[in-house]
């Protein structure tokens, strides 16, 4: 497995699809085979574009920023922070296993609202 490579390609993926070419990003970036664990997104990458095609019409001016970006065997882990329309702020971190020629194959999601008080000083990220 090339690490460095597999995180390019998780972040580029990831940037493509959330900012408005899910089509592309699944035809560069995606395997054979997908395998999503979201309950929200269908299996498969018809159900992955379909699901970015539909953020994208309904919140066209979300944004995103990828934190930290980890990579261990054939798993990349990217931390995220994204704002979506109204100022809401997200935490996200996904999972993504890549298969033996660099292609991702798997995908797992967690999502949390960064709220507006906290019991620490210390930011989510």
């Amino acid at each position: 497995m090339n690490l460095e490579a597999n995180k390019r390609n998780a972040v580029a993926f990831y940037r493509e699809a959330y900012e408005g070419d899910p089509a592309g990003a699944v035809a560069r970036y995606v395997g054979d085979e997908y395998i999503q664990h979201n309950p929200d997104v269908a299996n498969g990458p018809d159900g992955f574009i379909e699901y970015f095609q539909r953020m994208q019409r309904e919140y066209p001016d979300k944004s995103i920023e990828f934190v930290r970006c980890i990579a261990e065997g054939d798993l990349v882990a990217l931390h995220t922070h994204q704002i979506w329309p109204g100022g809401e702020e997200y935490v996200t971190m996904d999972f993504l296993r890549f298969n033996a020629a660099g292609k991702i194959c798997e995908h797992w999601d967690a999502i949390q609202k960064i709220p507006a008080n906290s019991a620490n000083e210390n930011t989510m990220y």
